[in-house]
């Protein structure tokens, strides 16, 4: 297995390669379009371009989820996005805080904050930031967000627990993050742990959901919700650069599933929130061509 930050650069050459790809090359990729591309980047987007705020240029069709439909953002709040690639959840979460309010996307891919910055110019929003950093060690002060939202990117992160600790130092007391990302009901296979493409694909670097939720309670945080909850369905074809007929069939009969969920969890100091929930979808699953990688 590569170190931590081996796993990191691999991330990271994956996501400035994406970042230089469309949305529909990154559909496309997923699921048949020929050599690396039958790898998995992601698998299990959700679909953004009902929600205002939505800007086509900035949906790379990156996310596990809509964390932003469930952050509970008001008028004129100050919103962190960890791991803000080209910009969506920044330009869906600046239409709820209003130009009264700030959002701040953080990355630490290079093209991926030229291309965000590049978008908020078009848009010409000043209350849109893009900052370079290690959301392992973030380059914000300390208690100064209402909001943290982030879409499938703690799985990516080596270090889980310090992310989580990270997050509930920027933010206020009382306030709050709603994040979505993929987590693990039993073992995945060997040869689907080790790969890197798996890990930049958001699957291999996830972990047991129990273990997710309890370094959440760990670093101090309270009112701990999945928001939503869906099973994920790696399609065989992925499967199949990986596995042999014989140990994909032992995979999908076996015990271990793969989720997508949205976790809202509060820091202590405000009132307790309502935490606004969704029913459990169907398995989200890819076919070439359709759009949901």
């Amino acid at each position: 297995m590569k170190s931590p930050e081996e796993l990191k650069e691999t991330v990271r050459k994956k996501y400035d390669e994406i970042s230089r790809q469309g949305k529909d090359y990154n559909a496309r990729s997923c699921c048949g379009a020929g050599g690396d591309s039958t790898k998995v980047y992601n698998i299990m987007t959700d679909d953004y371009s009902e929600f205002e705020g939505y800007n086509k240029d900035a949906d790379l069709g990156l996310g596990c989820g809509l964390p932003t439909q469930f952050a509970q953002i008001k008028k004129g709040d100050y919103v962190i996005d960890l791991g803000s690639g080209a910009g969506n959840d920044c330009f869906v979460a600046r239409h709820e805080t209003g130009p009264e309010g700030k959002v701040l996307g953080i990355d630490f891919t290079e093209s991926m904050i030229a291309k965000a910055r590049d978008n908020a110019d078009k848009l010409g929003f000043n209350n849109v930031e893009f900052r370079y950093g290690d959301i392992e060690d973030m380059p914000v002060a300390d208690g100064v967000a209402d909001v943290v939202v982030s879409n499938c990117v703690l799985n990516l992160v080596p270090d889980k627990p310090k992310v989580i600790s990270e997050i509930f130092r920027v933010l206020k007391p009382g306030g709050h993050f709603s994040i979505s990302d993929i987590v693990l009901e039993g073992e995945l296979p060997e040869a689907l742990r080790e790969d890197a493409e798996m890990y930049a694909g958001c699957v291999a670097g996830a972990i047991q959901k129990d273990t997710y939720l309890e370094h959440i309670k760990e670093a101090g945080f309270e009112n701990i919700t999945i928001q939503k909850e869906k099973p994920i369905e790696i399609p065989e074809d992925i499967l199949s650069q990986y596995l042999s007929k014989d140990e994909i069939a032992e995979f999908n009969s076996g015990g271990t599933g793969i989720y997508s969920i949205t976790v809202f969890a509060q820091k202590a100091g405000g009132e307790k929130n309502q935490v606004t929930l969704i029913a459990s979808d169907e398995a989200a699953s890819c076919e070439p061509g359709s759009g949901c990688c």
